[in-house]
């Protein structure tokens, strides 16, 4: 199992990137990254925006490579908008299947759904360019499977073996 390091987590209430990314970038508050965060299956991240939202169920958890973040300067979460960031995995790899990240107290299991695209506020944020860097690269949407903790510094990451429909597994 790969080693993977979980540089930030973000736990935002609210949406912060309003109006239109031609308008500048919006205050971002430093207090949104966290160093632990609660999973809950089904559900999201406790405290997060889209926890228990039904239009994001299935969509309630980002994750992002660090790798795949363009640009001389280093960003994080507080301008991509995603809940993790990741150091060691391209976990845009990863759409359709199962993962897991343990930080040491059990796995939390996450159904990589789809593809997080970048939008034009990537440029606002970002820098110019950066949305069109970010294509196939942004990140990705995840249902959570199971409740845990995942917080800041190293973790395993696996992925889950697809259950064979013949077995009534």
């Amino acid at each position: 199992m790969p080693h993977v390091e979980i540089l930030q987590l973000l736990v935002s209430p609210v949406h912060r990137l309003a109006g239109r990314p031609g308008e500048g970038l919006p205050e971002l508050p430093p207090g949104e990254l966290v160093t632990t965060a609660e999973v809950r299956a089904g559900l999201g991240i406790v405290g997060d925006r889209y926890f228990n939202h039904p239009a994001h169920r299935n969509a309630s958890v980002t994750l992002m490579a660090a790798e795949r973040l363009p640009g001389p300067h280093p960003a994080g979460l507080l301008r991509t908008r995603r809940n993790v960031l990741l150091r060691g995995i391209d976990i845009d790899a990863y759409i359709g299947r199962t993962v897991f990240l343990d930080c040491g107290t059990g796995p939390v299991d996450l159904e990589v759904r789809s593809a997080a695209r970048p939008c034009a506020w990537m440029d606002t944020t970002l820098g110019p360019g950066a949305q069109r860097a970010l294509r196939g690269g942004g990140g990705v949407r995840c249902r959570p499977l199971t409740d845990g903790v995942l917080t800041v510094g190293p973790a395993l990451f696996g992925v889950r073996a697809p259950q064979d429909p013949a077995s009534g597994a």
